[in-house]
């Protein structure tokens, strides 16, 4: 147990800071304090002592050098069972501090500012609150080190039911958290500091730094003799989602809920996306959520059981009313309507998350055995006018934005991908086959729709014609595809041989 008699007050974030003075004052501590700091717990009624009487020094230099002292420093760090520390405090007029409560200044908010400049930056790097923190988390067994709002109830909580004394399983629970706030503040500066002068156009890092704190623990990883927890490093995503009901999170449930709310972000209007281990089998876009979603599930029914849903608009009532006929894992939405939350209330497994968006300059990362590779999103949007058409007949209107809508989805569906379309709708999903004309022929055997009169998306180029041939066979009337192939001419031929309109978008969309 360590007696708390004497804290040292400094934070950015005032945040509960004044009723968390007013009850250490209550169990009997002494407060020095800076600053800002000072000025809102003495206005809060609170006596505080500035931590220029105690150090014989001003604070200067903008507030820069306040508590970068010995007369500090030394309060910090003497160890209170050595007894040469403390004869060398009683020496030299030290006051011990027992508590050091301190967070830092706001630098990733700054750093998250468009156009923030250097001297901005900069200016931001707290230089004294480090110092402190660390001193105390090291000093752990004597000092109490207080980093966040969050636990100023629990730690007056303790020192009224134990007169004045925090547990050592408390103090070093404080100093774990705090060597990890100090790690990641430099972490975050070097991140932001090293895109200064960053030389390469590829928006990669020099060094991939990855620390993320546990979100959530999961009852086992994609199989069940699989360990796995969530961690999340920033809000928005679905890692950062608002889970409103149903039974907890399973891992496959997070990877298909990712894959579906990446994929209904392609949308402009109302859409309706429903997936299976990671691939579309419905997706569809209408003026009204609702048709949408019925038209996203027609294309495939049987797949559509046990799938998981994301919408890019507020979960209406008449949507959830259709949902709730057959059995859904999860949904992910910005919001639910009050009339949807409670048709959906009836089914007490059903996941509901609520998700904001998530920044769009984020890395995509996976690991190998031995590293992790690092990419850019797939960010790319087709624009018809970049879009070049190879066959004698182009597309109609209507074909277009079937070709369009077909394009959008192909790049959601794990390759090889062959997405057959209408406009606003998929209508079956050819997915993950070795080779591209399986995925035709894959495709076209799921498909509940007819086929007559679709078109057909790639997500890279067609190797030999037999792709398209294959797919010619069930009725399709045009094709969207990268090119590239050294066989594009023998394709082009094919096509033009069998009537289609044909268009290069000269972009891939490989998803392993």
């Amino acid at each position: 147990m360590a007696f708390i008699k004497r804290a040292l007050i400094s934070v950015t974030d005032k945040e509960g800071i004044v009723e968390f003075a007013q009850g250490l004052r209550d169990v009997g501590v002494e407060i020095i304090s800076t600053g800002g700091t000072a000025r809102a717990i003495h206005q809060g009624g609170v006596a505080v002592r500035e931590v220029s009487e105690v150090t014989g020094f001003p604070e200067m230099l903008d507030g820069r050098l306040k508590t970068i002292n010995p007369r500090i420093a030394g309060g910090v760090l003497a160890i209170r069972a050595n007894t040469e520390h403390m004869k060398a405090l009683e020496e030299h007029k030290i006051p011990p501090i027992d508590m050091v409560v301190v967070n830092l200044y706001a630098f990733e908010k700054i750093a998250a500012k468009p156009g923030a400049s250097m001297a901005e930056l900069i200016e931001n790097i707290d230089i004294g609150g480090p110092t402190l923190i660390r001193a105390a988390a090291k000093n752990y067994q004597d000092v109490a080190v207080v980093t966040s709002p969050e636990d100023y109830p629990a730690i007056l909580q303790e020192l009224l039911e134990c007169k004045g004394q925090l547990s050592q399983p408390t103090l070093w629970r404080l100093a774990q958290k705090a060597f990890a706030l100090t790690a990641a503040y430099d972490r975050a500066i070097s991140t932001r500091l090293a895109r200064v002068d960053a030389k390469e156009e590829s928006g990669l890092p020099a060094f991939l730094d990855i620390r993320a704190p546990r979100a959530l623990d999961l009852r086992y990883g994609e199989n069940p003799h699989q360990s796995a927890a969530l961690y999340s490093v920033r809000q928005g995503g679905i890692a950062g989602a608002e889970q409103l009901q149903g039974k907890e999170l399973s891992y496959n449930n997070l990877v298909d809920l990712d894959a579906a709310w990446q994929l209904i972000q392609e949308f402009d209007q109302p859409a309706s996306a429903i997936i299976k281990h990671t691939n579309p089998c419905g997706c569809a876009e209408a003026s009204m959520q609702v048709e949408s979603y019925r038209r996203a599930f027609e294309a495939d029914p049987v797949s559509a059981y046990g799938g998981v849903l994301a919408f890019n608009r507020t979960l209406d009532e008449e949507t959830a009313q259709e949902i709730s006929k057959t059995f859904v894992e999860a949904i992910a939405a910005p919001d639910y309507a009050p009339g949807a939350r409670s048709v959906l209330a009836s089914k007490k497994n059903l996941r509901l998350l609520k998700v904001d968006p998530a920044p769009k300059d984020e890395l995509v990362v996976k690991s190998i055995s031995g590293g992790y590779l690092v990419q850019t999103q797939d960010a790319h949007r087709l624009q018809r006018s970049e879009c070049k058409v190879v066959t004698e007949r182009a597309p109609s209107h209507e074909e277009w934005r079937a070709l369009e809508f077909g394009w959008k989805v192909c790049k959601h569906v794990k390759s090889n991908a062959i997405v057959y379309a209408r406009p606003g709708q998929t209508v079956t999903v050819g997915a993950g086959q070795m080779s591209r004309v399986d995925s035709v022929k894959v495709g076209a055997m799921k498909a509940v729709l007819p086929l007559q009169g679709t078109v057909l998306a790639s997500d890279a180029f067609f190797p030999f014609p037999d792709g398209i041939e294959e797919a010619a066979k069930h009725g399709i009337t045009a094709v969207i595809q990268p090119g590239g192939s050294v066989r594009d001419d023998l394709v082009i031929a094919a096509a033009n041989k069998l009537g289609l309109a044909m268009v290069f978008t000269g972009v891939r969309h490989f998803r392993h």
